[in-house]
């Protein structure tokens, strides 16, 4: 069992979230990035980033290891805070201030909406060893979204029976295999019914063997029109499912488009050269 990242699986803590502010039009992107800039030190990481996610769209970032991908996609639901650069989600724009020469969020309860909202799966699993596999799935809706026991439950048996694991609701994670806890929390994300699901490299942490189940799931997911956005190095996976495809070079955006243009034309050197160095066909 992998240590637990103490950013998840319960990813705001009481009390209750705020109402939100209401519904964001279709036409307003669910997730949208503009002019996103973080650093760790000296290290500049991301470099004035914009990213847009419509309603229904599922979009894939690719880049070479230490291109900032992760480091985006946790910008997106505040477990790392980009010293300049707005984020919007379903049409709110999270708003900052200053704490000394920190730039954090404003509003505590502004980010326990959101990352209500933005369900996110790990690298690692994140379940919690001592409880089964059904009360994983359903702590985070009682203490997150305040729904009593058996709205939770009926709500954790409906997600583990949809990634096709609720045979294993009773058991334990230590009683699992990589990808059946992989999706255990798929199925927790999936409980919260956000309005998009954040996904992290979620098969970098399987066997190959293991890794096509949990694809699987994703890709049937993708088809339900359901808005994602997810780093993966699996480039088939990414022309499979996407209907865009972000290329990440240095902290920047190199290239974006479908993944026909992604992977047919690429227009750049650089994602020629990445590229070619991948099995993609």
């Amino acid at each position: 069992m992998p240590s637990a990242d103490t950013s998840a699986p319960a990813h705001a803590p009481d009390p209750a979230p705020e109402a939100a502010t209401g519904p964001a039009s279709d036409a307003a992107p669910i997730i949208a990035l503009a002019g996103i800039e973080k650093s760790f030190g000296s290290l500049d990481v991301l470099k004035g980033v914009d990213l847009e996610a419509g309603r229904g769209d599922v979009v894939a970032m690719i880049g070479s290891s230490g291109s900032g991908k992760s480091t985006l996609l946790r910008c997106v639901n505040l477990l790392e805070v980009p010293e300049r650069g707005e984020i919007t989600i379903a049409g709110e724009a999270i708003t900052f201030s200053n704490k000394g020469p920190a730039r954090v969020p404003s509003s505590a309860g502004q980010v326990n909406r959101i990352r209500a909202d933005l369900s996110m799966v790990f690298q690692q699993f994140n379940l919690w060893a001592h409880l089964s596999i059904l009360e994983n799935v359903m702590l985070p809706q009682r203490r997150v979204l305040k729904r009593d026991r058996a709205q939770a439950r009926q709500r954790a048996i409906e997600t583990l029976d949809r990634v096709g694991i609720a045979d294993k609701a009773d058991a334990y994670p230590s009683q699992l295999s990589g990808g059946q806890q992989q999706r255990a929390a798929i199925a927790r994300a999936l409980a919260m019914d956000p309005t998009a699901l954040l996904f992290d490299e979620p098969t970098s942490a399987l066997d190959p063997e293991l890794e096509g189940e949990v694809l699987r799931v994703i890709k049937s997911l993708a088809e339900e029109d359901r808005t994602m956005l997810l780093v993966t190095h699996d480039m088939r996976f990414a022309r499979d499912v996407a209907d865009k495809v972000v290329f990440l070079h240095q902290g920047r955006i190199e290239e974006e488009g479908t993944p026909a243009e992604i992977f047919d034309s690429p227009k750049s050197d650089r994602l020629q050269q990445f590229l070619s160095a991948s099995d993609h066909r």
